[in-house]
């Protein structure tokens, strides 16, 4: 897969409970959180889209997947779209990357390490850091597509790990980023008002 441009997705269609308005939208340092993710993202991927409902207006100018599932099934019903969306836009590709909306510090060799560990066509590439793995950011085979609608058919099945378990995975560890302000780890997500001011004063430390 390695001479092939990856497709990718930002999810984006989460309901952003915990931070009590839009996350994606949310101005980070003077730009929309999903810019941010954006920016990161384009040079790395081929085809980028964004994950979320018709109506999602953030102001940067990438297509929309939105579920074809009803009801806020979560994050796993973005994969599916973007599955489905890959297959038709991006034949010749083997993945999907999938990202959260509220990660503004993804690493810049992100697609490039986790397409060297992808061992073969059918296996899920997952990020790590910190001794912790992360679901949402990954290489999603697109020959998953089937099994992963019969799998969204059922409403209980909807949790990432049990769908991964069912499938040939691996992990790719990312270190910590050392900052003035500390440690800063590259998947840090802005759930809380709390984590969105962490978060701006990262960026007001670093350059990249």
């Amino acid at each position: 897969m390695h001479d092939r441009s990856v497709p990718a997705l930002i999810l984006a269609g989460g309901l952003s409970r915990r931070m009590g308005r839009d996350k994606a939208s949310a101005e980070l340092a003077g730009k929309p959180m999903i810019v941010r993710v954006a920016e990161r993202l384009r040079p790395q991927v081929g085809a980028l889209a964004i994950n979320a409902p018709e109506d999602f207006a953030v102001g940067v100018d990438l297509p929309l997947v939105p579920d074809t599932i009803g009801g806020h099934p979560g994050p796993l019903a973005g994969v599916l779209a973007g599955l489905r969306r890959a297959a038709t836009i991006t034949p010749a590709a083997t993945h999907l990357l999938t990202v959260p909306a509220d990660t503004p510090f993804l690493p810049l060799d992100l697609v490039a390490r986790l397409e060297s560990a992808a061992a073969a066509p059918d296996q899920i590439v997952l990020a790590a850091s910190d001794g912790q793995v992360h679901p949402v950011v990954a290489l999603w085979p697109l020959s998953l597509a089937d099994d992963l609608e019969t799998w969204l058919a059922e409403p209980e099945n909807r949790k990432l790990q049990a769908f991964i378990a069912r499938h040939a995975s691996l992990a790719v560890d990312f270190p910590l980023l050392a900052t003035p302000a500390g440690s800063l780890d590259p998947f840090f997500n802005v759930n809380t008002p709390d984590d969105f001011a962490t978060a701006e004063r990262f960026i007001e430390v670093r350059a990249t």
